[in-house]
């Protein structure tokens, strides 16, 4: 099993962010090919690091390469254009990590 982890500092318009996210972003995620599972965590602390972390998104696939398909796919290539739309709610870019 692979991970496609996707890391959210603390939003500058957390309401707008919310709502975005929730009715825009996470149905074209739930589209993507091969996805085999996925989980939201809202981050209540952290500890060792100078990052405001907000939100953990994991999205399980089979492997590394069945990410790849589905980010290469139309369906990835809509979610990873979406981020745009979210950049107005957030101050930086979410920090994105695929692990195995």
């Amino acid at each position: 099993m692979a991970k496609l982890i996707v890391i959210y500092e603390k939003p500058h318009d957390e309401e707008g962010f919310n709502t975005y996210y929730q009715s825009e972003h996470i149905p074209l995620v739930q589209k993507m090919q091969g996805l085999k599972g996925a989980s939201i965590h809202k981050v209540v602390q952290s500890m060792n690091t100078d990052l405001h972390l907000y939100l953990i998104a994991e999205l399980e696939f089979d492997s590394v390469e069945s990410i790849a398909q589905a980010l290469g796919s139309p369906e990835g290539q809509a979610v990873q254009s979406d981020v745009q739309n979210l950049m107005k709610y957030l101050n930086k870019p979410p920090i994105i990590s695929i692990t195995e």
